[in-house]
This record gives C-alpha cells, structure tokens and sequence, in this order.
C-alpha cells in the first residue's frame, strides 16, 4: 500500500514527528490508527490493506518511535503527551472528526483524546486494552521493553520476535515471524537490526506505579458513554481480562460491540478473520 509520510511537529514543538496518511477518495471518512508501546505504523499494515480505498488512514509513530524523533526527557513517554501530539497531528491536517483504532497503548490515547476533545472520536475501535490492565500482562511487557542489543541479520530478528511473543501467538509459523520483525525492527547504521524504539521508552513503564498506565481508567471510559465503541479482546490476552470487557459492557449505555479473537493473545495484530470481520462491519456501520 503506497503512502505519503506526513512530517509535523510535536504539541509540544520540540521534536519532528512523521504519520502515514494512506488517501483515499475526497471525502472518504477519516482514521486515526495508533500503535502499542513498543509498535509503529507498520503495526497496522495487516489491517490497512484489507480496509484500502475506503478510508483515508493516518497511522502516526508517536514519538521515539519508527520514524519520529526520539524525546530526549523519557518522563514525555507517557499517553497523555502522545494523545496532544495526536490533536496537534488532526489540527495539522484539518481534521476534525475520525474514527480512532488503539492497540493497547493507542487505545489509552483514545480514551485521552475524548477526555480533551469531546466529539472528535466519531467511533472507537479498543484492540486488547480497557481501563483495566491485567498486573500478569504488565509484568510481562516490563520483562522485555528497553535495551536488548542488535540482531545480526533477520533470521534472528524473527526468533528474537519469536521469543517474546510466542505466547500471544502460538500458531504462527516462521514466514509469520519474520513478517512480524520486519515491522517492528529496522536496519542501524552500524550493519545491524534494532527495535524500531527508543529504548527509555522502558521507564514509563517500569515500577509498581508506570507512567503509561494512568491510575483509574474508568472515569475516562465513562466519559466515551455514548460513543461507538468496539472492544477486539485476544482469547489468550493477559492484559485484559474477559470482565473487565462485561463491565465496559455495563458502564456503556451506546453502541458497543465485543468480539473475542481465538488462539490469540496481547495483543491481536487485527488481520484475523474474526477481528476484521467485527472490524470491517463496526466501521461500516458508524462511520458512513
């Protein structure tokens, strides 16, 4: 899929930040996709295709990641900052309503960008995240974000991404694999491959009390009452559990869909049959 890279400054305007912006027809309703913690905009290639032509899609890296410059101060690493950026990115552009799609982290920004900006979500995809995170999740998460060294080549790249993700996939196999580091890793310039992120990206998340995860979620999820909302939980996720989804249910009095993606954990990379499926129709549905 062919893209232009958007250029834009930070809220904040001390970084370069860059953004997919996928065209679509004039017109065509607008979305904002937003990536995990240690993930960019090649997360998003998967769905991106099979939504092609019906949606202009902005696919941001958010700072210190992919293309975007890296934060010298790693206390801005946190959602509150990325979610400012992401206003600064629609303002930018001149948009001023999409849907939102957020992978985990992406999908706390999402909560964010409601609290500051009422009525700018048309419709909320939430891929594996609620306002309830699981500790089992975050423990595991904290054991591999930050330094790890380079890889020589992509074949140890694949078992690399392999080790720390084979939970949350156990089916995949090893073309799989090698798809998956090809979009989170890079080539560095001394003749190796790195994970696409800064490394300080590890301390908002690290300790007992980590920056990325704000300490109650709820209120911001009560605030999304009437918004569209579609909750795409990995059967196998240990980072949200099945009733925190019912109790999203229950505080929600608009349209919420759930659906449960089989054999898959934190967090579903949305090419599934079954997520797609539950992806394609929410869109279809509450963002004509």
């Amino acid at each position: 899929m062919e893209y232009h890279v958007h250029r834009y400054r930070s809220a904040c305007g001390r970084l370069e930040l860059a953004a997919r912006d996928y065209a679509a027809a004039e017109g065509a309703p607008v979305l904002l996709l937003m990536h995990g913690l240690t993930r960019n905009s090649a997360d998003f290639e998967p769905l991106v295709a099979g939504l092609a032509g019906r949606y202009r899609m902005i696919v941001p890296d958010q700072r210190g990641r992919g293309l975007s410059q890296w934060d010298p101060d790693p206390d801005r690493y946190r959602p509150d900052v990325y979610a400012q950026d992401m206003l600064a990115l629609l303002d930018g552009l001149e948009i001023r309503q999409a849907g939102l799609v957020g992978t985990s982290m992406g999908g706390l920004m999402a909560m964010v960008m409601n609290a500051l900006r009422p009525g700018l979500a048309r419709a909320i995809v939430f891929n594996d995240i609620g306002p309830v995170l699981d500790p089992a999740g975050l423990a595991r998460i904290q054991s591999y974000v930050g330094p790890g060294g380079a890889m020589a080549d992509w074949a140890e790249a694949a078992a690399r991404t392999q080790a720390i993700n084979e939970a949350a996939f156990p089916d995949y196999e090893d073309e799989q694999w090698l798809a998956f580091a090809r979009r989170i890793a890079k080539d560095d310039d001394a003749g190796g491959i790195v994970f696409a992120y800064d490394p300080a990206i590890s301390q908002s998340i690290a300790g007992d009390d980590p920056q990325t995860v704000p300490p109650d979620l709820w209120p911001l999820w009560d605030l999304l009452d009437t918004v569209p909302a579609l909750i795409v939980r990995g059967a196998l996720s240990d980072l949200l559990a099945a009733a925190t989804v019912e109790e999203m249910a229950r505080r929600h009095s608009g349209p919420f869909f759930a659906v449960e993606v089989p054999r898959v954990g934190h967090a579903p990379i949305l090419d599934e049959p079954v997520a797609f499926a539950a992806i394609d129709a929410f869109l279809q549905q509450h963002m004509a």
